[in-house]
């Protein structure tokens, strides 16, 4: 028997260019106008009742804080805890501290069901709640789930369409990687993030679904606060074409200096008992600083009329200050190039993932020393203030977790005085299609690097 019949091509050799086709059809997909989804949401708002109140951290159902640790821990044991995590790193003004973080070692799914329509690729999106979103209601991926919903531990109903990514064939799957979460909020979280076909399936959308292409999502994604963070993540990992005629520094250039920024750290994370937390106190509405800085811990009751349970309570991680997440780009040779950072962060399982040259609440380096402050983010601060950035909106981050977490998302034209070819350490240039290739893998690309990236993919930004 000959063994040439058992090999396949490596790759799906048609797919980036049916991505490119879906990103490419603007303005009208299967049965739905771009320029109807906000009104389309804000019927599916009026469909069901949603209300999120704050309330006392030592009132939340189901929760409370454990003996002799003080973590603030579910009943079942299952969903998260918010524990204590002491880190210790060796760059930057702030080279010790104790904080708050979410722990939720549950691996969640990501999965966008991907469908052709008079032959362009179709995403299906959901109208999702979250109580941290600041409009309630966005678009998410058809599945975003953690184990413990699509378990069924709230006993509550079963999560639509989750068959198509637990038992998906393996022909069917588009893309499929292990990505991280917020790296200064959650202790080693990761999802998979899932593109998946449903190419002999009928899926009839159901009430709150819809289908959109690549390009109605870039469209979308111009808006402030519309497609939500777990669906950007998805559509950060997608193979899609680079017609790159080369880059700065080779392919492999590029992963080895990456390697040696990850080796070269020393980083000393661990988990804390929440009581042990210096620097932090609790009263009865939030876990907080006293300087005002970085986040607080505080606690919602949700009503939702559209989910797995009617209602619940939770605590959520609230930012002091909204955040910005800029690339600085140069076009070198005629190619767009993007300036990644190296970035730090207690939270990441591999200490050092890439970054947008900019990421952080500007709020919380006003009373710092300026040479203390994050690199370039007077730069890119003084360019949104001139208009001289090529897209900007605001979007939410994980509603889920974070209660209005918004960044400000940007895309900053630079020249040699403000980002030199030769950068500081921690920085190097890489192209739109080397980034699109580590994203692809997991642990490369943090989640806001990864969310300007779908932007640039969906057509949302033109470099």
């Amino acid at each position: 028997m000959s063994t040439v019949a058992l090999l396949r091509p490596r790759t799906a050799q048609d797919l980036p260019a049916r991505l490119a086709r879906s990103a490419a059809a603007t303005g009208e997909g299967h049965r739905l106008r771009t320029e109807d989804v906000p009104g389309w949401l804000a019927e599916r708002a009026r469909a069901h009742r949603f209300t999120v109140r704050r309330v006392p951290l030592d009132e939340l159902d189901h929760w409370s804080f454990a003996p002799g640790t003080g973590d603030l821990v579910h009943r079942s044991g299952r969903f998260f805890a918010v524990r204590g995590l002491s880190a210790r790193v060796d760059e930057g003004p702030i080279g010790n501290w104790q904080q708050p973080v979410i722990h939720q070692p549950e691996v969640g799914i990501l999965g966008i069901l991907a469908k052709e329509f008079d032959g362009v690729l179709h995403f299906l999106m959901q109208a999702k709640m979250e109580p941290g979103n600041p409009n309630l209601l966005q678009l998410s991926p058809t599945v975003q789930a953690t184990r413990s919903n699509y378990q069924r531990v709230h006993a509550g109903s079963s999560v639509r369409y989750l068959e198509h990514f637990t038992d998906a064939a393996p022909e069917w799957v588009l893309a499929d990687s292990l990505q991280s979460e917020h790296g200064a909020w959650f202790y080693r979280k990761a999802n998979r993030n899932m593109l998946v076909e449903a190419a002999d399936a009928e899926v009839p959308p159901a009430a709150d679904y819809c289908w959109l292409t690549l390009g109605q999502l870039g469209e979308l994604l111009r808006l402030d606060n519309v497609v939500n963070m777990d669906a950007r993540t998805v559509l950060g990992c997608l193979p899609l074409p680079a017609a790159e005629p080369g880059a700065r520094h080779s392919d492999l250039e590029l992963l080895s200096w990456f390697t040696s920024e990850r080796a070269r750290h020393d980083v000393d994370v661990r988990l804390m008992p929440l009581a042990e937390v210096e620097g932090w106190t609790r009263d009865a509405d939030a876990i907080r600083r006293p300087d005002g800085r970085f986040f607080q811990v505080t606690g919602v009751a949700v009503e939702a009329g559209n989910r797995e349970v009617g209602g619940w309570s939770q605590p959520l991680i609230e930012p002091c200050g909204t955040g910005v997440a800029a690339f600085l780009f140069r076009r070198l040779g005629g190619v767009a190039h993007l300036l990644v950072h190296a970035r730090v962060e207690a939270g990441y399982l591999n200490r050092v993932e890439l970054a947008p040259t900019v990421q952080c609440a500007p709020r919380d380096w006003e009373a710092v020393p300026a040479a203390d402050r994050p690199r370039f983010l007077e730069a890119a601060l003084r360019a949104e203030r001139d208009g001289a950035v090529t897209y900007s909106a605001v979007h939410s981050e994980e509603g889920g977790r974070f209660l209005d977490a918004c960044v400000r998302y940007l895309f900053v034209e630079a020249d040699e005085d403000t980002a030199p070819i030769a950068p500081p350490r921690g920085y190097t240039w890489a192209t739109v299609g080397q980034l699109n290739s580590l994203a692809a893998h997991g642990h490369y690309l943090n989640i806001q690097a990864r969310t300007l990236l779908a932007c640039v993919n969906s057509g949302a930004a033109r470099l």
